[in-house]
């Protein structure tokens, strides 16, 4: 039920699509850039709501412990292989944890829905990280635990393990909490979009 109407002038031809549903929330996007600066969707006024600039910051904070704690339990004077070592999670997940929050960030300061489904996008990558890491580190603390811990190098690792814990896991929440408002964002068609060609 779209209909268009052309408009002629001396200048190229202007065809305008409207989806009619509700007309006071539309968005209005003409090469790329947002015009009539305070109108939105309601869904990304939903999105807007969970305060995805916060929420990215903290992500960026925890990525940048995470890698510091990485770089801790990787360069320890002592010698105790761990599978987090191993595995390297502690710096690729770092950068997509801080990738994560940057996109959650820039997605409330462009209000554009390319932003927000970029974001959805390396959230849904950053939640399957965050979830791999605590398994990983569950098996990690698993291992010391077994061995019967007498050793300083044991509890100093099970003490980062715990640390990174604490990182880790707002970042899988916090992950998947952008993600479903982002998704929810992206995949509502019950507003009205008015594109100018």
């Amino acid at each position: 039920m779209e209909s268009g109407k052309d408009i002629s002038t001396d200048k190229p031809t202007v065809v305008i699509d409207v989806n009619p549903q509700v007309i006071q929330d539309t968005v209005i996007f003409v090469d790329g850039h947002e015009a009539g600066g305070k109108n939105h969707n309601t869904a990304l006024k939903g999105f807007f709501k969970v305060q995805p600039k916060a929420l990215g910051t903290v992500q960026i904070m925890n990525g940048g412990m995470v890698f510091v704690l990485g770089v801790i339990l990787t360069s320890s004077v002592y010698n105790y292989s761990a599978i987090l070592d191993y595995s390297g999670i502690n710096y690729w997940g770092s950068l997509i944890y801080m990738s994560a929050g940057s996109l959650s960030v820039a997605a409330q300061n462009k209000h554009h829905p390319c932003v927000v489904k970029a974001s959805l996008g390396i959230n849904v990558f950053s939640a399957i990280t965050a979830g791999i890491a605590i398994h990983l580190m569950g098996i990690q603390l698993a291992l010391i635990s077994m061995d019967h811990p007498s050793l300083y190098v044991e509890y100093f690792t099970m003490r980062i393990i715990g640390i990174l814990l604490v990182f880790t896991i707002p970042q899988f929440i916090i992950s998947i909490y952008i993600s479903a408002f982002a998704c929810k964002a992206a995949c509502n068609k019950n507003s009205t979009v008015v594109n100018v060609h």
